[in-house]
Protein backbone atom coordinates (compact mmCIF):
# COMPACT_ATOMS: atom_id res chain seq x y z
CA UNK A 1 0.00 0.00 0.00
CA UNK A 2 1.03 3.62 -1.47
CA UNK A 3 2.54 5.78 1.72
CA UNK A 4 0.76 9.28 1.91
CA UNK A 5 3.44 10.81 4.18
CA UNK A 6 7.00 9.22 4.37
CA UNK A 7 9.10 10.04 7.92
CA UNK A 8 12.60 9.23 7.52
CA UNK A 9 15.46 9.53 10.77
CA UNK A 10 13.46 13.48 11.58
CA UNK A 11 15.47 14.85 14.54
CA UNK A 12 14.62 18.44 16.27
CA UNK A 13 17.33 19.73 18.67
CA UNK A 14 16.72 22.67 20.49
CA UNK A 15 20.37 23.73 21.78
CA UNK A 16 21.31 20.72 23.76
CA UNK A 17 18.00 19.33 24.09
CA UNK A 18 17.32 16.83 21.12
CA UNK A 19 12.98 16.78 21.27
CA UNK A 20 12.95 14.31 17.93
CA UNK A 21 15.83 11.65 18.07
CA UNK A 22 15.61 10.06 14.73
CA UNK A 23 12.14 9.03 14.10
CA UNK A 24 11.31 7.53 11.00
CA UNK A 25 7.42 6.20 10.22
CA UNK A 26 4.64 6.27 7.14
CA UNK A 27 1.03 7.09 6.97
CA UNK A 28 -0.38 4.75 4.47
CA UNK A 29 -3.13 5.82 1.93
CA UNK A 30 -6.39 5.35 3.80
CA UNK A 31 -5.32 4.43 7.21
CA UNK A 32 -5.76 6.51 10.99
CA UNK A 33 -2.53 6.02 12.60
CA UNK A 34 -2.02 6.70 16.28
CA UNK A 35 0.72 8.93 17.58
CA UNK A 36 0.77 8.70 21.33
CA UNK A 37 2.93 9.42 24.10
CA UNK A 38 3.52 10.92 27.63
CA UNK A 39 3.32 14.45 27.44
CA UNK A 40 7.03 15.90 26.16
CA UNK A 41 7.11 12.71 24.11
CA UNK A 42 8.23 14.61 20.82
CA UNK A 43 4.41 14.45 19.54
CA UNK A 44 3.49 18.15 18.87
CA UNK A 45 7.27 19.02 18.05
CA UNK A 46 6.92 15.72 15.06
CA UNK A 47 3.28 18.04 14.50
CA UNK A 48 4.54 21.29 14.14
CA UNK A 49 7.52 20.33 11.42
CA UNK A 50 5.11 17.95 9.20
CA UNK A 51 2.83 21.52 9.14
CA UNK A 52 6.09 23.28 8.33
CA UNK A 53 5.73 25.41 11.46
CA UNK A 54 8.85 24.59 13.03
CA UNK A 55 11.89 23.03 10.50
CA UNK A 56 14.15 20.19 11.70
CA UNK A 57 17.47 19.34 12.35
CA UNK A 58 18.03 16.48 10.16
CA UNK A 59 16.07 13.98 8.56
CA UNK A 60 13.53 13.85 5.44
CA UNK A 61 9.78 14.70 4.92
CA UNK A 62 7.70 13.01 1.73
CA UNK A 63 4.29 13.86 0.92
CA UNK A 64 2.93 12.73 -2.01
CA UNK A 65 6.43 11.40 -3.24
CA UNK A 66 7.68 14.98 -2.78
CA UNK A 67 10.23 16.24 -1.05
CA UNK A 68 8.80 18.75 1.54
CA UNK A 69 11.34 21.39 1.85
CA UNK A 70 11.46 21.95 -1.78
CA UNK A 71 7.67 21.49 -2.80
CA UNK A 72 6.61 23.11 0.73
CA UNK A 73 3.36 24.92 -0.65
CA UNK A 74 2.36 22.04 -2.61
CA UNK A 75 2.56 19.74 0.19
CA UNK A 76 0.40 22.23 2.47
CA UNK A 77 -2.02 22.66 0.25
CA UNK A 78 -2.96 18.94 0.32
CA UNK A 79 -2.93 18.14 4.04
CA UNK A 80 -4.51 20.30 7.05
CA UNK A 81 -4.91 20.26 10.33
CA UNK A 82 -7.22 20.30 13.48
CA UNK A 83 -7.11 20.64 16.96
CA UNK A 84 -9.53 20.98 19.62
CA UNK A 85 -6.91 23.71 21.29
CA UNK A 86 -7.33 25.76 17.99
CA UNK A 87 -10.21 28.25 17.33
CA UNK A 88 -11.18 30.44 14.49
CA UNK A 89 -12.00 34.28 14.60
CA UNK A 90 -14.84 34.54 17.21
CA UNK A 91 -16.53 37.68 15.89
CA UNK A 92 -17.35 36.67 12.48
CA UNK A 93 -19.45 34.40 11.44
CA UNK A 94 -19.09 30.20 10.83
CA UNK A 95 -19.28 31.04 7.15
CA UNK A 96 -17.18 33.72 6.80
CA UNK A 97 -14.31 32.05 8.44
CA UNK A 98 -14.58 29.23 5.83
CA UNK A 99 -14.21 31.74 3.83
CA UNK A 100 -11.57 32.86 4.64
CA UNK A 101 -9.73 29.56 4.66
CA UNK A 102 -10.64 28.99 1.08
CA UNK A 103 -9.57 31.85 -0.17
CA UNK A 104 -6.05 30.88 1.22
CA UNK A 105 -6.51 27.60 -0.42
CA UNK A 106 -7.75 29.19 -3.51
CA UNK A 107 -10.80 26.82 -3.48
CA UNK A 108 -12.70 27.24 -6.63
CA UNK A 109 -16.39 27.50 -6.22
CA UNK A 110 -15.74 28.32 -2.50
CA UNK A 111 -19.44 29.18 -1.64
CA UNK A 112 -20.79 25.32 -3.02
CA UNK A 113 -17.80 23.82 -1.13
CA UNK A 114 -18.63 25.14 2.07
CA UNK A 115 -22.26 24.59 1.59
CA UNK A 116 -21.57 21.39 0.60
CA UNK A 117 -19.78 20.39 3.62
CA UNK A 118 -21.80 22.50 6.12
CA UNK A 119 -24.58 20.28 5.37
CA UNK A 120 -22.52 16.90 5.30
CA UNK A 121 -21.80 18.03 8.82
CA UNK A 122 -25.28 18.45 9.46
CA UNK A 123 -24.53 22.10 10.94
CA UNK A 124 -25.78 24.13 8.43
CA UNK A 125 -27.65 26.23 10.18
CA UNK A 126 -24.90 27.63 11.84
CA UNK A 127 -23.50 29.31 8.99
CA UNK A 128 -24.69 32.35 9.82
CA UNK A 129 -24.14 32.47 13.91
CA UNK A 130 -21.07 34.52 15.40
CA UNK A 131 -18.23 31.33 15.94
CA UNK A 132 -17.83 32.88 19.75
CA UNK A 133 -21.45 31.57 20.89
CA UNK A 134 -20.81 28.23 19.36
CA UNK A 135 -21.07 25.05 22.14
CA UNK A 136 -17.85 23.01 22.01
CA UNK A 137 -19.06 20.53 20.28
CA UNK A 138 -20.12 22.84 17.14
CA UNK A 139 -16.89 24.51 17.33
CA UNK A 140 -14.99 20.83 16.83
CA UNK A 141 -17.92 20.16 13.65
CA UNK A 142 -16.79 23.59 12.00
CA UNK A 143 -13.23 22.92 13.08
CA UNK A 144 -13.31 19.88 10.53
CA UNK A 145 -15.35 21.28 7.80
CA UNK A 146 -12.07 23.79 7.80
CA UNK A 147 -9.72 21.10 8.13
CA UNK A 148 -11.22 19.41 4.85
CA UNK A 149 -11.82 22.42 2.64
CA UNK A 150 -8.90 22.03 0.70
CA UNK A 151 -10.07 18.20 -0.18
CA UNK A 152 -6.80 17.22 1.33
CA UNK A 153 -4.98 13.73 1.32
CA UNK A 154 -3.82 13.60 5.23
CA UNK A 155 -5.16 15.56 7.88
CA UNK A 156 -3.64 15.63 11.27
CA UNK A 157 -5.90 15.42 13.96
CA UNK A 158 -4.52 16.72 17.65
CA UNK A 159 -6.64 15.71 20.11
CA UNK A 160 -9.96 16.76 18.38
CA UNK A 161 -12.16 15.16 21.13
CA UNK A 162 -10.69 17.44 23.87
CA UNK A 163 -13.40 18.51 26.38
CA UNK A 164 -16.09 17.42 24.40
CA UNK A 165 -18.87 15.43 26.75
CA UNK A 166 -19.44 11.90 25.71
CA UNK A 167 -22.37 11.95 23.38
CA UNK A 168 -20.94 14.77 21.29
CA UNK A 169 -17.18 13.06 21.52
CA UNK A 170 -18.88 9.48 20.14
CA UNK A 171 -20.39 11.47 16.89
CA UNK A 172 -17.11 13.39 16.49
CA UNK A 173 -15.71 9.35 16.09
CA UNK A 174 -18.50 8.44 13.88
CA UNK A 175 -17.77 11.58 11.42
CA UNK A 176 -13.92 10.77 11.56
CA UNK A 177 -14.53 6.91 10.98
CA UNK A 178 -17.13 8.36 7.65
CA UNK A 179 -14.66 10.70 6.88
CA UNK A 180 -12.11 8.22 6.61
CA UNK A 181 -14.24 4.99 4.97
CA UNK A 182 -16.22 7.38 2.29
CA UNK A 183 -13.04 9.58 0.69
CA UNK A 184 -9.89 7.27 1.80
CA UNK A 185 -8.48 9.63 3.79
CA UNK A 186 -5.52 9.46 5.98
CA UNK A 187 -4.87 10.85 9.39
CA UNK A 188 -2.07 10.83 11.92
CA UNK A 189 -4.07 11.24 14.95
CA UNK A 190 -3.04 12.12 18.49
CA UNK A 191 -5.05 11.65 21.97
CA UNK A 192 -4.73 10.78 25.43
CA UNK A 193 -7.91 8.81 25.44
CA UNK A 194 -6.82 5.29 24.93
CA UNK A 195 -10.78 3.55 24.23
CA UNK A 196 -11.12 5.91 21.30
CA UNK A 197 -7.36 5.48 19.79
CA UNK A 198 -8.56 1.65 19.90
CA UNK A 199 -11.81 2.28 17.79
CA UNK A 200 -10.60 4.11 15.40
CA UNK A 201 -6.79 3.81 15.03
CA UNK A 202 -5.39 1.03 12.51
CA UNK A 203 -2.17 1.09 13.77
CA UNK A 204 -0.71 2.58 16.74
CA UNK A 205 2.90 4.50 17.25
CA UNK A 206 4.18 5.42 20.62
CA UNK A 207 6.97 8.15 21.28
CA UNK A 208 9.10 8.13 24.96
CA UNK A 209 11.69 10.68 25.05
CA UNK A 210 11.33 11.66 21.29
CA UNK A 211 12.01 7.84 19.79
CA UNK A 212 9.81 5.32 18.61
CA UNK A 213 9.42 3.10 21.19
CA UNK A 214 6.54 0.96 19.94
CA UNK A 215 4.94 0.54 16.60
CA UNK A 216 1.96 -2.27 16.06
CA UNK A 217 -2.03 -2.52 15.66
CA UNK A 218 -3.69 -1.77 19.31
CA UNK A 219 -4.47 -5.45 19.32
CA UNK A 220 -0.85 -6.08 18.71
CA UNK A 221 0.13 -3.61 21.55
CA UNK A 222 -2.23 -5.01 23.98
CA UNK A 223 -0.77 -8.54 23.43
CA UNK A 224 2.59 -7.71 24.12
CA UNK A 225 1.29 -7.53 28.01
CA UNK A 226 1.11 -11.57 28.76
CA UNK A 227 -0.92 -10.85 32.03
CA UNK A 228 -5.07 -10.89 32.70
CA UNK A 229 -6.94 -9.80 36.11
CA UNK A 230 -8.98 -12.88 36.91
CA UNK A 231 -11.27 -11.93 39.46
CA UNK A 232 -13.82 -15.04 40.59
CA UNK A 233 -16.33 -14.85 43.47
CA UNK A 234 -17.00 -17.58 45.22
CA UNK A 235 -19.34 -18.98 48.15
CA UNK A 236 -17.31 -20.14 50.66
CA UNK A 237 -13.92 -21.47 51.66
CA UNK A 238 -11.91 -18.73 51.51
CA UNK A 239 -9.03 -20.42 53.12
CA UNK A 240 -8.68 -22.90 50.67
CA UNK A 241 -8.59 -20.08 48.27
CA UNK A 242 -5.71 -18.13 49.61
CA UNK A 243 -3.57 -21.28 50.29
CA UNK A 244 -3.89 -22.30 46.70
CA UNK A 245 -3.14 -19.30 45.19
CA UNK A 246 0.22 -18.53 47.51
CA UNK A 247 0.87 -22.74 47.12
CA UNK A 248 1.12 -21.53 42.91
CA UNK A 249 2.94 -17.63 44.14
CA UNK A 250 0.02 -15.80 41.66
CA UNK A 251 -0.13 -12.25 43.08
CA UNK A 252 -3.50 -11.88 44.54
CA UNK A 253 -5.85 -9.19 46.31
CA UNK A 254 -8.68 -10.75 48.69
CA UNK A 255 -11.39 -7.85 48.47
CA UNK A 256 -14.22 -9.44 51.18
CA UNK A 257 -15.37 -12.72 51.77
CA UNK A 258 -16.34 -13.81 48.60
CA UNK A 259 -14.14 -11.95 46.08
CA UNK A 260 -10.46 -12.37 44.82
CA UNK A 261 -8.61 -11.18 42.15
CA UNK A 262 -5.29 -12.58 40.48
CA UNK A 263 -2.91 -10.90 37.85
CA UNK A 264 -1.85 -14.26 35.86
CA UNK A 265 -0.71 -15.17 32.94
CA UNK A 266 -4.27 -15.94 30.26
CA UNK A 267 -3.07 -19.19 29.48
CA UNK A 268 -3.20 -20.22 32.92
CA UNK A 269 -6.94 -18.76 33.58
CA UNK A 270 -8.61 -22.46 32.47
CA UNK A 271 -6.23 -24.46 35.08
CA UNK A 272 -6.55 -21.63 38.34
CA UNK A 273 -10.90 -22.16 37.97
CA UNK A 274 -10.17 -26.49 37.37
CA UNK A 275 -7.91 -26.67 40.46
CA UNK A 276 -10.22 -24.52 42.35
CA UNK A 277 -13.10 -26.79 41.15
CA UNK A 278 -10.95 -30.04 42.44
CA UNK A 279 -10.81 -28.22 46.34
CA UNK A 280 -14.56 -28.02 46.39
CA UNK A 281 -14.68 -24.13 45.55
CA UNK A 282 -18.26 -23.26 44.19
CA UNK A 283 -17.32 -20.66 41.73
CA UNK A 284 -20.44 -17.74 41.32
CA UNK A 285 -19.01 -15.46 39.39
CA UNK A 286 -15.91 -15.01 36.91
CA UNK A 287 -14.44 -11.89 35.44
CA UNK A 288 -11.25 -11.63 32.73
CA UNK A 289 -10.31 -8.30 32.25
CA UNK A 290 -7.55 -8.05 29.47
CA UNK A 291 -5.00 -5.43 28.97
CA UNK A 292 -6.07 -2.52 27.60
CA UNK A 293 -4.23 0.26 25.22
CA UNK A 294 -4.37 2.24 28.16
CA UNK A 295 -2.34 -0.09 29.89
CA UNK A 296 0.28 -0.24 27.25
CA UNK A 297 0.76 3.60 27.39
CA UNK A 298 1.59 3.40 31.22
CA UNK A 299 3.43 0.69 30.76
CA UNK A 300 6.20 2.37 28.38
CA UNK A 301 5.67 5.29 30.05
CA UNK A 302 6.61 3.84 33.72
CA UNK A 303 9.51 1.53 31.82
Amino acid sequence: MSAVLEVRNLTKDYGSFRAVDGISFDVPKGKVIGFLGPNGAGKTTTIQILTGLTSRTAGTVTFLGKDFDTHKEHCLKRMNFVSAFNTLLGRISVYENLLVFAHLYEIKNAHRKIMELLEYFEIRDLKDGQYQHLSTGQKTRVNIVKSLLNAPKLILMDEPTASLDPDIADKTLSLIERLRAERNLSILYTSHDMEEVTRVCDEVIFLQHGKIVARDTPLGLTKRIPNVTLRLMFNDHKEIITDYLSQKQYPFTLHDEHTVSMDIEEKLVPRVIFDLSKLGIWITDIEVKKPTLEDVFLHIARH
